[in-house]
């Protein structure tokens, strides 16, 4: 178990290099972004995991991360059943709801934090109410090679996973999208922090 110490001291070493993965980011010109965005959906699209999967989960980038728009294009017209995250507010809860076209990302709304999600009151379908997740692509600031991730510190995506262990089908598979920059040697991570099967960036 984490001791009190231990986690003061994780908890500043995870700000220090939240703030260091930022930097490397903002330092990456958009063209840059665009050219390893594009070989990192080339890389997914031909994904074992991705081709063998039905229904996949996919953050809706923000600009400082690898950008999703092809990749849902792709899951419509491969025919699988696409969800996108929905984050609670001033809670570590987060359902990932069942996205009806890629055309529909257009029209949601706006979160405080410049996210785009369908409101509380648009009754769509939950993965864990039906049949789970087969593949969740996951955001973050940061990675190692161990798989650890460094994400924004609200634990919406630790706390998901913890739902899906208790889903008939169990976890699904996790893939990191990442900017080659985000990747560091190690990330300090506590005991409720999940670890991600695999982290895709631009060289393997």
């Amino acid at each position: 178990m984490d001791s009190p110490g231990n986690m003061a001291t994780l908890r500043a070493a995870k700000k220090a290099l939240r703030l260091e993965m930022k930097r490397r980011v903002a330092s990456l010109s958009e063209i840059e972004k665009q050219r390893q965005t594009g070989a990192v959906s080339r890389r997914l699209l031909a994904h074992p995991k991705y081709q063998n999967c039905q229904r996949i989960a996919v953050f809706l980038s923000m600009p400082d991360e690898i950008q999703t728009e092809y990749i849902i294009k792709d899951v419509f017209q491969s025919g699988k059943e696409c969800f996108i995250p929905r984050y609670k507010a001033g809670t570590n809860h987060m359902d990932m709801v069942k996205l009806r076209s890629a055309e529909e990302i257009q029209n949601l709304p706006l979160t405080s934090w410049n996210i785009q999600q369908p409101t509380e009151d648009d009754l769509l379908e939950e993965a864990l109410a039906t049949g789970g997740l087969d593949l969740i692509l996951m955001p973050g600031l940061g990675f190692d090679k161990q798989g650890n991730r460094l994400g924004r510190g609200k634990g919406y995506y630790d706390t998901y996973l913890e739902r899906c262990l208790k889903h008939p089908k169990g976890k699904p598979y996790t893939i990191a999208l990442a900017f080659k920059e985000q990747i560091c040697d190690v990330v300090p991570v506590v005991d409720s922090d999940k670890s991600i099967d695999e982290v895709l960036c631009e060289t393997p």
